[in-house]
């Protein structure tokens, strides 16, 4: 089921979760271990047993700086450890620590306690699970680094102590005490702490945590220090800024857009008969389209985090596209009009000049920009992944330099017509050529479908079918009508549209979901049979010329204990410009050979439907778009080099040769 059941379910379950809440909150500081309430005498008002105070020292004498969260814990109660064990059973709250690292500085280590935790038994809350306790005062401090050339005086380091306090009667709601570390003397710790109590901080960005030792084997998510095989994370803000430009431009090569600037053309075309002011007013109007989507991604990058592409792995906005191009593809054919003014119409091509307004030049350039997502030109993902870890003022200067750098060509040919006097001149072949691009629009549907889960594929072609009666029913309606029964007709037409909607995606969907279920089971079983104990199907090596794995963290972290180099390709169906590299680079013999005498174990994650393991793994890549390659070194795994968008074979040889081989290749 997608889309109506689930937004209704999202509703319920918000409308259950807001009364839910409070209720949970009171139950928690009552029906606490002990049946106590967390309030003061005067009743019911919650106070802070724990206050929270930190602070940071520089680096001095050879040895890094260090941050220390200390806990103040009022006498008689107690907060647990870092490292309490947890089971299903129920747990306590276990302490943690959240740090937001300003720019330039990076976490280097995990937190040690300055003291070893107390053992506290409590069977009759949680049965034989071990418990570990502070009370009083305890120190967490880890090692920091800071950037040539940052000056800690002038730094604040925020963060987020999360705990749950209890005494002998009663335990509190779990809570956040905020903090913010300046540059201090630091707390007098021991060396070697007692114990080995260890957690690693939590941060906004960790990506940017390197290992405390460089030559580390083992391999650590939390302290990955990135090493880009592109140079253009060292550049300046200016110097990215003319890359997204430089990126955009290329984009309007990209297969992706060719069926909208088929359109385009048309246009172009159709302006010959225009004065030249408007020509270049309209040419203004679709470029705005065009920007106007790179706004809408930069907010959604700078709110969300979401990169470029991202948004195609999403289901509803898929078959939401689907449905746009379809019925736009059917406008070139003539069956319906899309009323826009000068988007398409149904008549000659030729009385395009006649049609062309404002709104349909920007809805054109807003199609061509959206239906350019899944592909990513070269320079272009460089420059967007470093825009979205930015502050907001970069990132959307970044974003709206590639806009601009996409929209160029169309300023310029509006502003000077004669660069496109080549053209033949309008005729009666305008109307076969917009005709041949509805069916191009309709292999771009064909294209979208295969984003789409198997399940849902037969839904949405029925949705389509419905909208195809909808758009016959609409182009049916006369100018002669009278406005009363158009509009009632235009109702009729939608009101079918939306009918069908329902019934595809509810009925339907529930059928052949079943349906799907059952020739999975089927598949799956009949695949097993066919195994031989070599554990691959005969010829399934030969589809790919690496041996790829699925990746998992698991896999990853197997491959790795095992002194193994790593070659992660991150990737999606929806990405056209992840598949040309993979038909291109990755999956040739030159690959496949220094794969080979590497011993270099190749994981395949896929990101089409937004997979949370692969999503995380590209957040620690500080990525927020595909495609990536990660290479994990066998020496060095918490310095994977990372290539980003485009990248060449002979790039992908020279950082395969710099990760170097796999130990057991060494042997």
């Amino acid at each position: 089921m997608v889309d109506s059941r689930n937004c209704l379910k999202t509703a319920v379950f918000a409308v259950l979760t807001a009364i839910a809440l409070p209720a949970a909150a009171q139950w928690n500081a009552a029906e606490a271990p002990g049946g106590g309430s967390f309030g003061d005498a005067a009743g019911g008002t919650q106070k802070s047993v724990v206050t929270v105070d930190a602070q940071f020292t520089a680096p001095a004498a050879g040895k890094p700086g260090r941050l220390f969260v200390t806990a103040h814990i009022e006498p008689g109660w107690h907060i647990y450890s870092i490292t309490q064990p947890t089971s299903d059973k129920g747990n306590p709250t276990v302490t943690q620590i959240k740090i937001e690292p300003p720019k330039g500085v990076r976490m280097a280590g995990k937190f040690k306690a300055s003291v070893a935790p107390k053992s506290k038994p409590e069977p009759d809350a949680y049965g034989d699970l071990p418990i570990e306790t502070h009370d009083g005062t305890v120190t967490w401090y880890a090692p920091i680094e800071f950037d040539p050339g940052v000056d800690p005086s002038k730094l604040k380091i925020a963060g987020t102590l999360s705990f749950g306090a209890c005494d002998a009667n009663s335990c509190s709601p779990p809570k956040d005490e905020l903090f913010t570390a300046s540059l201090g003397q630091g707390v007098k710790v021991p060396e070697e702490p007692p114990t080995a109590i260890e957690n690693p901080p939590e941060t906004t960005n960790a990506s940017s945590n390197p290992p405390a030792e460089s030559n580390k084997k083992t391999l650590d998510l939390g302290a990955l220090k990135i090493s880009e095989n592109d140079e253009i994370h060292k550049s300046s803000t200016w110097l990215i800024i003319a890359t997204g430009f430089l990126g955009g431009l290329l984009l309007n090569l990209m297969p992706c857009v060719l069926p909208v600037i088929g359109l385009k053309l048309l246009s172009f075309l159709g302006q010959s008969g225009h004065a030249r002011g408007r020509a270049f007013a309209l040419n203004v109007w679709y470029s705005l389209g065009l920007v106007s989507v790179f706004w809408v991604l930069a907010t959604l990058a700078v709110t969300l985090g979401m990169g470029w592409g991202q948004l195609f792995s999403l289901n509803g906005f898929n078959i939401t596209l689907a449905a746009v191009v379809f019925t736009m593809g059917l406008s070139f054919l003539g069956v319906w009009e899309i009323p826009i003014p000068g988007f398409v119409g149904r008549g000659k091509a030729l009385k395009l000049e006649d049609k062309e307004g404002p709104a349909g030049a920007f809805a054109k350039g807003v199609l061509t920009t959206v239906l350019a997502t899944p592909c990513s030109a070269p320079f272009l993902a460089s420059a967007l992944t470093w825009a979205v870890s930015q502050p907001p003022a970069k990132a959307y200067a970044v974003f709206t330099a590639a806009g601009l750098g996409m929209a160029s060509p169309y300023l310029l040919i509006g502003a000077f017509p004669n660069l496109i006097s080549f053209l033949p001149k309008p005729g009666a072949w305008m109307d076969t050529f917009q005709q041949i691009m509805g069916f191009v629009l309709l292999g771009t549907v064909i294209f979208l479908l295969t984003f789409i889960p198997a399940a849902l594929v037969v839904p949405t072609v029925a949705f389509l079918f419905s909208l195809w009666g909808s758009c016959w029913a609409a182009g049916r309606i006369s100018p002669l009508h009278e406005p009363g029964e158009k509009t009632i007709r235009w109702l009729t037409a939608a009101a079918f549209g939306f009918i069908m909607w329902f019934v595809s995606f509810g009925w339907l969907g529930d059928v052949m979901q079943g349906y799907f279920n059952r020739n999975v089971e089927q598949a799956v079983a009949q695949r097993l049979a066919k195994i031989g104990k070599s554990g691959c199907l005969e010829g399934e090596q030969n589809a790919n010329r690496l041996p790829w794995q699925p990746f998992t963290p698991k896999a990853l972290e197997d491959a790795i204990a095992s002194g193994s180099t790593v070659l992660v390709d991150f990737t999606a169906d929806w990405c056209l410009t992840c598949k040309t590299l993979e038909a291109a680079v990755l999956n040739t013999r030159e690959i496949e050979a220094a794969v080979k005498a590497g011993g270099v174990v190749t994981l395949h994650a896929d990101w089409t439907h937004g997979e949370p393991e692969v999503t995380k793994m590209l957040e620690l890549l500080g990525s927020k778009q595909v495609p990536v390659l990660a290479i994990f070194p066998a020496g060095d795994p918490n310095r994977p080099i990372v290539l980003r968008g485009g990248y060449t074979q002979g790039r992908l040889l020279e950082a395969l040769k710099q990760a170097g081989p796999s130990k057991k290749s060494e042997k």
